[in-house]
């Protein structure tokens, strides 16, 4: 389960993302649950970034948000849907935070060796005139399995437009290994 990720804007790639946002206000370091931070979505025939919140809401009135879709079951579960189907964008990162739940309860950031920017698999929707985005998960690599049971989905960057624009290639997608990856501890 990815809880947390991080934008940081000292990557190349993400610090355009930033001048493209013309001084709209989102979150950058550390992204929680119901911040607002970039996603890359189509338009026209590239990516764009748009400021979206993260976490879909509960339905039946509960309270919270649901910020991950299970990668490998989304297209079959009616919340998930349409939105893999019609809707799937891009998180850009430079990473993302897992807690190793042992005595320590140790976090660390994963992040892709020598390369700054991750990018995550998601789907997005709009509620109630706002546009929330969900993270998609997968069962975890090499990388991972020793801190948690889940990890996001997460996407090569020559891969990016076929996430987003070739639904054979995004089926494909959902179910891939992700790349290996590199954690430090962080407090």
């Amino acid at each position: 389960m990815c809880g947390r990720y991080n934008f940081d804007s000292d990557d190349d790639n993400l610090f355009d993302i930033l001048n493209a946002l013309n001084g709209q206000v989102f979150h950058t370091g550390e992204i929680f649950p119901t911040n607002n931070a970039p996603v890359l979505v189509s338009r026209g025939n590239s990516l764009a970034p748009e400021v979206m919140s993260w976490g879909f809401p509960q339905f039946g009135g509960r309270s919270g948000v649901i910020i991950n879709a299970r990668a490998e079951t989304a297209l079959e579960k009616k919340m998930f849907q349409k939105a893999v189907i019609e809707r799937r964008c891009v998180i850009p990162s430079s990473g993302f935070y897992e807690w190793k739940h042992d005595k320590t309860k140790q976090k660390f950031l994963f992040t892709l060796p020598e390369k700054s920017a991750l990018y995550m698999a998601g789907i997005f929707g709009e509620f109630n005139g706002a546009k929330k985005y969900v993270i998609l998960t997968t069962e975890p690599n090499e990388s991972i399995v020793d801190v948690h049971n889940r990890m996001p989905l997460v996407i090569e960057k020559s891969n990016l437009l076929d996430w987003v624009f070739n639904n054979e290639a995004a089926v494909k997608l959902l179910h891939q290994t992700p790349p290996e990856l590199i954690r430090r501890a962080v407090s």
